[in-house]
């Protein structure tokens, strides 16, 4: 992936690593493209259950590298982000590497550090974030006239409410860990230095069951945005009953030859 993106794999277990200390991991049109490719390569990859996103040396991600971003460089890394107009066409990658892409399986983020402005719309983009004590979101890039183009505005009201979304969006202001855990913008808060350890462990929990009911349940959830309830609660069953006839049908029957008795659910 280059010096920029790293990967480590532990069994079921991906962990995509920026690294880039010099500028606190923000993003440059080389590191989003091996960002892509890190995450196309986990989704491919058939023993790969779970995703964690880090950034090492104590930063998440400062977001899009500025300097980068500024003259002409920017113009081409922007005239390259193009949004097709076909609602069916594949989505091109965003401004910061993967924020459109749609994986099939669970992605955490673990959150050391800033994760502000772009950083912040990467680690909104997974599906669970662990932070640091000391870790923190915010909309940096108001203070530059950047807008947020990597589902900032889209993901944030989805998880805390419009309200909430559009005070820290429009403020700019700094979001630390406790505040994110009380308002849902995180799921779990850690000391500093466990982000990652934390993280991995969550995954590995999630990779121990079967995994196309995990991942059926996780794309239900995705799916029924905007959908009316009807219509939510029918590709809901649709998509469950997908996989229950496997997985679910194997599930009952060790059930039923004693698994998972008295609680017990270290052996499944």
């Amino acid at each position: 992936m280059g010096d920029q993106v790293r990967v480590e794999k532990d069994g079921p277990v991906t962990t995509v690593i920026l690294d880039r200390p010099e500028v606190r991991n923000a993003v440059d049109p080389e590191t989003g493209e091996a960002l892509v490719r890190a995450f196309l390569e986990f989704e491919q990859d058939e023993s790969a259950s779970v995703a964690v996103f880090f950034g090492d040396h104590g930063a998440f991600c400062a977001g899009g590298d500025l300097k980068a971003l500024s003259g002409d460089a920017g113009d081409t890394w922007l005239n390259k982000l193009h949004f097709p107009n076909d609602p069916d066409a594949p989505l091109s990658p965003g401004p910061l590497g993967p924020s459109r892409l749609e994986l099939t399986k669970p992605t955490i983020a673990a959150v050391a550090g800033p994760a502000v402005a772009g950083g912040m719309e990467l680690a909104l983009w997974c599906d669970v974030r662990i932070m640091e004590e000391d870790a923190y979101f915010g909309v940096y890039c108001r203070r530059w006239g950047i807008p947020l183009i990597d589902g900032g505005t889209v993901r944030l009201p989805r998880i805390v409410g419009q309200g909430r979304a559009l005070e820290i969006i429009l403020t700019g202001r700094k979001v630390p860990a406790g505040e994110a855990l009380a308002i849902g913008m995180c799921e779990k808060v850690v000391p500093r230095g466990q982000a990652r350890q934390a993280a991995e462990a969550m995954a590995r929990e999630i990779a121990r069951f079967p995994q196309e009911c995990t991942r059926a349940d996780r794309n239900s959830v995705h799916r029924q945005y905007g959908l009316p309830l009807r219509a939510a609660l029918r590709q809901e069953y649709e998509n469950g009953l997908s996989c229950l006839g496997n997985e679910g049908v194997a599930g009952a029957g060790r059930f039923a030859a004693g698994k998972g008795r008295h609680g017990d659910y270290g052996d499944i």
